[in-house]
């Protein structure tokens, strides 16, 4: 009864810190989610398993919240939030078995409070790294009960979610060399780093071919490149969740050269080592590290860092937080959290707060832009033209702008500069065409809409448009979005 009202508690402080995320809206990303035929179609539940497509669990959860509730914004948000708590009900679970139950009362409620989380629960579409992270916490319990081998289907599952978790298999390594020497245990280990392996190289190949994935070869950055930027934004995290202020969907993350942070990490790292397996400490540090690396190493990723990537691994760090004292910080994590999540419930809170806390930075602007009515939204945009006067997505973005408020001649000419910028761009070409057919230019707009699918098959809103006027559709494998 203890157990159940402590789990209970638990349960009933993340939705206090997180409940408000019930409110809101869909942001950035989590429009994605219904460019896809494949999830709007009550037949199209199988086509997420097709062979080469990452997430196949997390966009059947996807179809089946279109099946049930449509476009309804809070359905979605129901969900994600249930899995959260479901994620602190089974962390609790697992923390009792490895360390006192007063410190794995604690260090759960700094998992499920503590306002890093925000993003992950308030953001529909990290769906995939909740999921991923249940179904890693099912398995860690069966490996904490004794079962091994039922570890490897649930990690399989999680692999489906999202493949963020591939160095689930090294943290249970670590906690076998901390409290195990029974080499039997070794093997569904084994089992699971060859499931590790495959569903890596999936999305490598994925990422490569798929449109607009932003991950891998299309992120921007190569490899090196990434990897110098990541021993920053690691010390980012740690200083979240150490003093968690300052939080924003978009930080300022500059693509300079860090390595000197990377020195930072491995000292920390070292001197977790060196305590490691004597205190539990060194095991925690260097567990939550070896879950952040997948998203942040190698891998390249467009955006540079973003805090739902520390979802997973704060099953890890968390576990540093076992001091009994710091029960009495965790109404402090829930006022942070609540106010962060408000901040979710709006595009224009979202964004304002993001460019307000990165003044030099493009996206957030433009996004802001878009959340705002037309004579809100030029100001801010042309404060992004003088930060980037030649950038193709600012041009666009003023297009729609003057599109939505009736003026399609100024509309066209800034498409038309964005394609000047970027020429043979899919959806620049179907925003002229968009700008053509307002001013009854039908041939002309169908011309660039058939352009535009010439390059990019599966652009929903090219695709749309060129229905409407007539024109001939070539064939399209959906896709979704991969790097986010």
């Amino acid at each position: 009864m203890i157990t159940l009202r402590e789990k209970l508690i638990l349960v009933f402080a993340a939705l206090i810190a997180f409940g408000g995320c019930l409110l809101a809206g869909f942001q950035f990303d989590d429009y994605a989610i219904f460019s896809d035929a494949s999830l709007t179609s009550p037949s199209g539940w199988w086509e997420v398993w097709r062979p080469l497509q990452t997430r196949p669990l997390t966009y059947f959860t996807f179809w089946a919240n279109y099946q049930l509730a449509g476009q309804e914004a809070f359905s979605y948000h129901a969900v994600n939030l249930a899995i959260h708590l479901a994620c602190v009900w089974v962390l609790f679970d697992v923390l009792k078995r490895l360390m006192p139950a007063s410190a794995a009362f604690v260090a759960t409620a700094v998992f499920a409070v503590h306002p890093i989380q925000t993003e992950a629960v308030a953001y529909i579409f990290a769906r995939g790294t909740l999921l991923s992270t249940l179904f890693c916490l099912l398995a860690l319990r069966e490996w904490t009960a004794g079962r091994h081998w039922r570890t490897v289907p649930w990690f399989a599952a999680a692999l489906l979610a999202k493949e963020e978790c591939v160095a689930f298999p090294l943290f249970l390594f670590l906690l076998y060399l901390s409290i195990s020497r029974n080499t039997k245990e070794l093997q569904p280990i084994g089992s699971m780093l060859l499931l590790s392996a495959a569903a890596g190289l999936r999305v490598v190949i994925a990422a490569a071919v798929t449109p607009g994935s932003g991950a891998g070869v299309q992120a921007g950055f190569t490899p090196v490149q990434y990897l110098a930027t990541q021993g920053g934004v690691i010390l980012r995290y740690f200083r979240l969740l150490i003093l968690p202020w300052g939080f924003t969907v978009d930080p300022d993350i500059s693509a300079q050269p860090m390595w000197w942070a990377w020195l930072v990490v491995l000292i920390l790292a070292s001197a977790a080592l060196w305590r490691f397996p004597r205190a539990q400490v060194g095991f925690w540090f260097l567990a939550g590290l070896v879950l952040l690396l997948p998203s942040s190493s190698f891998l390249p990723a467009a955006d540079l860092t973003a805090d739902r990537r520390m979802y997973l691994p704060m099953i890890a760090f968390a576990g540093l937080a076992t001091w009994d004292r710091l029960r009495f910080a965790v109404p402090v994590l829930i006022g942070l959290s609540v106010m962060q999540t408000q901040m979710w419930t709006t595009g224009e809170k979202l964004w304002t707060q993001a460019a307000e806390r990165a003044p030099n930075k493009l996206r957030p602007k433009i996004q802001l832009a878009r959340a705002l009515d037309p004579a809100r939204a030029l100001p801010i945009l042309e404060q992004a033209k003088s930060l980037a006067p030649d950038d193709p997505a600012v041009a666009s973005e003023l297009g729609r702008v003057y599109a939505m408020s009736g003026s399609p001649e100024k509309a066209l000419a800034q498409f038309g500069r964005a394609l000047a910028l970027q020429p043979n761009n899919a959806q620049a070409l179907t925003n002229r065409g968009v700008a053509l057919q307002l001013l009854q230019q039908m041939d002309a707009a169908r011309q660039d809409f058939e352009h535009a699918l010439a390059i990019d098959p599966c652009l929903a809103e090219a695709r749309g448009n060129a229905a409407r006027l007539g024109a001939k559709l070539p064939p399209c494998a959906s896709r979704h979005e991969n790097a986010r």
